[in-house]
C-alpha cells in the first residue's frame, strides 16, 4: 500500500523482509518512489515480523536516494535489530507503541499537560491533552532524569504507549498514594501531610539547577501578566507588568504545579510526580500555582476543589495556610499574610488569563468568577509593591496596630539565639520605639509600608535590625539628645525614644538611598 500526501510517499511493509524476498521487495518499493524523487519516504513497519541483513541493504540505498527517510511502527524485535546495527542513529525510527486502555481507571492526578490513571497496583500512565505529545513525553523524561541526578526523588517513565487518540507515558508506583487520597481518607494526618510536603517544597526550592537545562518560569509569568494587564485599569494593569519585570532572574529549581495530587507516598518513602512542568524562578511563582490548587479555582464554585482534589474547600484552605506557616519557617500572621498576597497576585493574574481564554467571558457563570478574581487582584495591588520576599524579611503596612506582629517577627528570629532576659528587653524596647516612629510620622497624612530585616551573625554573635520606609526622608539621628539631667519643669515632653534606642544598642546608623529611609540596630549578644 502506498499513501502519497504531497511531498511525503508513506509504503507499508509487511510479513519478513530476507534474502529470498528482498529483490522482489526492492523491486516493489522502486516502483512506487517512481517520479517522487527527493520525496520524504515514510516506511510503515507496524506489519513488519522480520527483517535480515538484506532487507536492511534495501532501506539503507532509499535512505541515500531519500535523505528524509522515516521508519514508523517499528516492532520491538526489529527495532532491536535496527539500533544494533547503527540504523536508529542515521535516520528516524519510530517504535510501535503498545496500547494501553483507562476505561475504569482510577484518575490520580491531572495536570495542565495531562491526566495521570493508576492502571494497575503497581503502574499509572500519564496521558497527555496533546494528541501529538511525543515531544512532550520526551521533554518529560529529560527533566525528570535531571531532577533525580540532582536529588529530587520521582518516578522515570520505563515506557511509552498508545492511549486512544494520544500518548501516554508509563511509570512504576507500586501501590503509591497520593497526598490527596490520604488528606480525603485520613483527616488526622493533616499535619503529618504538610511536614512531608514542605520538606519536598524545600528540596526542590534549594536545588540549583545548571544554567539553560529548564525553561524560566519568569517568561511564562510575564506571559500572563501581558495578557491580564489589558483587562485591568490602566495604572494596575502597568503596576502588575511592573511587578513580575522587577522579579530578578533565580536558576533554583520550582516544581510549577505543586499540589498535594502530584505528591505520591511509596511505601515510606514520598516522590513528586508530573514533571512536565519543572522549571526555574522565584518561589512566588510556585506559591501562585499552589495557592490556585489549594483555593483560588475555588473561590467562586467551591465544589471546583472537591472534584480536582478529593477534599472539601476548608481542608484546602487549613493545609495551604499551614503548609505556608511552615515554608516560612514562622506563625507571624503578617508575614504569612504578605506572602500570601505576593502569590494571590500571581495566583489571580493565571486565572483570569486561563478563564479568559477558554471562553469565560461568554457566560454568566464565568464572567462572575472572572469579576471576582479581578477585584481581589486590584485589592491586593493597591498595598503590595514587590513580589519578593524573604525568610528574614517583613513587610508590612506602617500602622501601631502592627506592633505586636512586628514583635512577634522580631521574636521568632530571636528565638534560636542564647539571647539574655536584658538583650531581649532592650531590642524590643528598640524595636517598638522606632516602628512607631515609621508609624506615626513616615507617610502622614497617607500610608505606606514598612520593612523589617533580621539578620544573625556568628563570631560574635550579633543581630542586625533594619528598618525600611519610603516615606518623608528623615534622620532621627541628627536631632540632639535630650538633657535627661534637667529637672521636670525644665523638660520636654517626648524626644526619648530614639535616646533610649542610641543607648540600648551597640550601633545605630542611618542612611537614605534610593528614595528610602533605612535605620540599621546592632546589639551584640
Amino acid at each position: 500500500m502506498t499513501d502519497h500526501n504531497s511531498d511525503i510517499v508513506t509504503i507499508l511493509l509487511s510479513g519478513r523482509i530476507d534474502s529470498t524476498n528482498a529483490p522482489q521487495t526492492e523491486k516493489m518499493i522502486q516502483e512506487k518512489l517512481s517520479g517522487h524523487e527527493g520525496s520524504a519516504v515514510v516506511l510503515d513497519a507496524s506489519s513488519l515480523e522480520y527483517i535480515s541483513s538484506a532487507g536492511l541493504r534495501i532501506i539503507l540505498r532509499i535512505k541515500k536516494a531519500h535523505p528524509d527517510l522515516t521508519l514508523t511502527g517499528v516492532s520491538s524485535e526489529v527495532y532491536e535489530i535496527l539500533d544494533m546495527t547503527g540504523f536508529t542513529e542515521m535516520m528516524t525510527v519510530e517504535k510501535a507503541y503498545r496500547v494501553v486502555s483507562i476505561e475504569g481507571c482510577e484518575e490520580i492526578g491531572r495536570g495542565a499537560n495531562g491526566t495521570i490513571y493508576r492502571i494497575d497496583k503497581d503502574n499509572v500512565v500519564k496521558v497527555y491533552n496533546n494528541a501529538d505529545a511525543l515531544a512532550d513525553i520526551q521533554h518529560e523524561r529529560e527533566v525528570a532524569k535531571l531532577a533525580l541526578i540532582l536529588g529530587i526523588p520521582t518516578a522515570i517513565s520505563y515506557d511509552v504507549v498508545k492511549v486512544g487518540n494520544s500518548y501516554g507515558s508509563v511509570f512504576e508506583l507500586l501501590n503509591a498514594r497520593s497526598f490527596s487520597k490520604i488528606l480525603a481518607s485520613e483527616p488526622d494526618k493533616l499535619d503529618w501531610c504538610v511536614d512531608e510536603f514542605v520538606k519536598m517544597l524545600k528540596k526542590i526550592h534549594s536545588t540549583l539547577v545548571p544554567s539553560g537545562k529548564l525553561p524560566d518560569m519568569k517568561e511564562k509569568a510575564l506571559s500572563w501578566a501581558r495578557f491580564t494587564k489589558e483587562y485591568l485599569p490602566a495604572e494596575a494593569g502597568a503596576k502588575l507588568l511592573s511587578l513580575v519585570e522587577a522579579v530578578p532572574h533565580d536558576d533554583h529549581m520550582i516544581h510549577g504545579d505543586y499540589h498535594t495530587k502530584n505528591l505520591e507516598l511509596q511505601g515510606d518513602e514520598v516522590l513528586i510526580i508530573d514533571m512536565d512542568t519543572l522549571s526555574v524562578g522565584h518561589p512566588v511563582f510556585e506559591l501562585g500555582s499552589m495557592f490556585n490548587s489549594f483555593g483560588g479555582y475555588s473561590e467562586w464554585d467551591h465544589n471546583v476543589i472537591l472534584k480536582f482534589q478529593g477534599f472539601d474547600l476548608a481542608t484546602g484552605q487549613a493545609f495551604w495556610h499551614k503548609a505556608l506557616s511552615a515554608y516560612l519557617e514562622t506563625s507571624c500572621q503578617a508575614k504569612i499574610r504578605e506572602v500570601e498576597d505576593k502569590a494571590r497576585v500571581i495566583g489571580y493574574t493565571r486565572m483570569i488569563r486561563r478563564s479568559i481564554r477558554r471562553h469565560g467571558l461568554e457566560t454568566e457563570d464565568g464572567r462572575a468568577e472572572i469579576e471576582l478574581w479581578k477585584s481581589h487582584l486590584l485589592s491586593i495591588l493597591e498595598h503590595v509593591d514587590t513580589l519578593t520576599f524573604s525568610l528574614n524579611e517583613l513587610e508590612i503596612e506602617a500602622t501601631t496596630d502592627n506592633l505586636s506582629e512586628v514583635q512577634t517577627f522580631v521574636n521568632e528570629r530571636l528565638d534560636a539565639l542564647d539571647c539574655s532576659p536584658k538583650a531581649q528587653m532592650q531590642i524590643e524596647l528598640a524595636v517598638e520605639e522606632v516602628f512607631i516612629n515609621i508609624a506615626s510620622y513616615a507617610y502622614l497624612p497617607g500610608k505606606g509600608n514598612a520593612t523589617v530585616r533580621v539578620e544573625v551573625t556568628e563570631n560574635p554573635v550579633s543581630v542586625t535590625i533594619t528598618f525600611i520606609d519610603r516615606g518623608v526622608p528623615y534622620d532621627p539621628l541628627a536631632k540632639d539628645d535630650p538633657d535627661v539631667t534637667a529637672s521636670a519643669e525644665n523638660r520636654a515632653i517626648g524626644g526619648l525614644g530614639v535616646f533610649m534606642v542610641k543607648k540600648t544598642m551597640d550601633d545605630v546608623a542611618y542612611e537614605y538611598r534610593d528614595g528610602q529611609n533605612i535605620l540599621t540596630l546592632k546589639k551584640n549578644l
